[in-house]
């Protein structure tokens, strides 16, 4: 896997906490909390897009796959957040709730997957 520098893993970080406390803030301030959510989505799914697997490990490479799809997932999940706080679009209600959570159960089980499955590769 290709290593981000220190500052797009620290820019990744500050994404990740901004997505986390827009989607926690919903409730109360639904406008600001779907700017900070949008925002960190922005910036979280491209960098992860940035880490590449070069390898010729089939579980790895679905893995990174599957790891793609939440980050796009995230994507979607900010676009239903602006569709129902702006009421444009077929998303008025909590569609982006459902996003979300396809989004956070691929994101946690790559998290931990990907570095089990690189740790049996070196060995």
């Amino acid at each position: 896997m290709n290593e981000l520098s220190p500052l797009q893993l620290r820019s990744q970080q500050v994404a990740a906490v901004l997505m986390l406390l827009g989607a926690a803030a919903f409730m109360w301030q639904p406008m600001w909390a779907t700017v900070a959510f949008s925002v960190g989505a922005l910036v979280f799914a491209p960098l992860q897009m940035l880490q590449r697997y070069e390898g010729r490990n089939f579980t790895l490479r679905r893995l990174r796959r599957q790891q793609l799809l939440g980050a796009l997932a995230l994507l979607v999940t900010a676009c239903f957040m602006i569709m129902q706080v702006c009421r444009i679009g077929f998303a008025r209600r909590n569609e982006w709730v459902v996003a979300l959570a396809i989004a956070c159960v691929l994101e946690l089980y790559t998290a931990f997957r990907i570095p089990a499955e690189l740790e049996k590769e070196k060995d």
